[in-house]
């Protein structure tokens, strides 16, 4: 292992940050997912699913958002 270190030493690596273009998307998600509590009648039991869901719809908007800018 000291050599994967020694081998990596002097090295540098940069990340470029990129901003959120939709800093309140914890509250997004949320949002989305009790909408679909609602259109399912109130029915409990799916709110792992509803959350997933909601996630993957949000995020992938918030992707499109990302490479159109």
């Amino acid at each position: 292992m000291e050599d994967l270190h020694a081998s990596e030493k002097g090295k540098s690596t940069s990340v470029t940050a990129i901003s959120d273009p939709r800093p309140n998307m914890e509250e997004e998600i949320h949002r989305r997912a009790y909408e679909q509590y609602e259109q399912r009648g109130r029915e409990d039991g799916h709110d792992l699913d509803d959350w997933l869901r909601a996630e993957a719809e949000v995020t992938r908007i918030a992707v499109k958002a990302i490479v159109a800018a």
